[in-house]
């Protein structure tokens, strides 16, 4: 008799914990995208012209979550134009824009080339859309047309260069004629 008891309380120890381990899986959420795509070519249009055009080897769409992203986990090359139609051009490894905060976040061999011929180098930057303009907190490399160089922790400017503001930086600048 006791033998038998001992088998049921272990058969039933055995079946809660499979249940036990069941009711956690149905309760876990799956974080994944909602959609996926590889070979993304985006065109941003406004008022009938190209404002800029993203490509991405592969993107990942998560509008389900709570917190809303998009995801290009191998990297991104985007192609800006201004209203002249000058284009600038915008690289990264990695990118994820949030949608309700409409920021960008460039990772990995970032680099910026404005049409006229400024380079911008970091490891991670920022982009606000809504305020058309960049920064980061990490050591960064600006090149300009000249050959002239500033470098430093920490940076934001806007969108066309035209404001810049630095923490700590040092450099050679050099004077156009």
């Amino acid at each position: 008799m006791i033998a038998m008891v001992t088998v049921f309380a272990v058969t039933v120890l055995f079946s809660c914990e499979s249940n036990f381990k069941e009711v956690q899986r149905i309760n876990s959420v799956a974080f994944s995208p909602s959609g996926e795509a590889d070979h993304v070519d985006l065109k941003y249009t406004d008022s009938g012209k190209i404002k800029a055009i993203l490509v991405s080897p592969k993107m990942l769409d998560y509008s389900n979550a709570k917190y809303p992203f998009t995801e290009f986990p191998k990297g991104v090359h985007v192609t800006l134009y201004d209203d002249s139609q000058r284009q600038s051009f915008v690289d990264a490894d990695y990118a994820i824009t949030y949608a309700r905060t409409d920021i960008i976040d460039l990772q990995g061999n970032v680099r910026i080339t404005s049409s006229d011929g400024k380079l911008l180098q970091t490891e991670q930057l920022y982009y606000d859309q809504k305020n058309e303009w960049f920064f980061t907190e990490k050591h960064f490399k600006y090149t300009d047309e000249a050959g002239g160089y500033l470098e430093g922790p920490g940076v934001d400017f806007s969108r066309d260069f035209k404001v810049f503001n630095m923490q700590q930086s040092r450099g050679e600048v050099t004077k156009l004629e």
